[in-house]
């Protein structure tokens, strides 16, 4: 699973999640790429789940780039703990998603091949997602 190699600061307020994504908006280097219509966290182990469901599909033919990391830490308190004694230890790690974002990008593979493979790397995700191919941008 993707994280830091190492962390400036272990305990992380949440933010706000709000506005557009103005960087990673566009598709770089792929021609097909998952693009994000809402604002959320995804975590590490649904960044990999996606990747394998497309790696999968597409049978290790083609290309595919993840352009979003997790590097904001989450902190989870011990289970049945009273209110108040603190912060609670670190759990794991999300990427924050703002709409407008590519999360994957695929190239190399059929038209079919690549919607197909993005489709089933959408149902991992917690967000409503829309597949971008780079014939449509321009």
């Amino acid at each position: 699973m993707l994280m830091p190699k190492k962390l400036k600061h272990r305990k992380l307020q949440r933010g706000r999640r709000k506005g557009k994504a103005v960087r990673g908006s566009t598709l770089n280097f792929g021609s097909y790429g998952l693009k994000s219509l809402g604002v959320g966290w995804i975590t590490s182990r649904q960044i990999e789940a996606a990747r394998r469901a497309m790696t999968r599909y597409i049978k290790r033919g083609g290309s595919i780039w993840i352009t979003i990391f997790p590097h904001k830490p989450v902190t989870k308190g011990a289970a049945e703990t009273r209110m108040g004694s603190g912060k609670g230890s670190l759990d794991h790690f999300v990427a924050t998603v703002k709409p407008g974002k590519i999360m994957f990008e695929m190239d190399g593979v059929a038209r079919d091949v690549a919607y197909e493979a993005l489709r089933l790397a959408a149902a991992k995700l917690p967000l409503k997602t829309r597949i971008v191919a780079k014939e449509e941008q321009e």
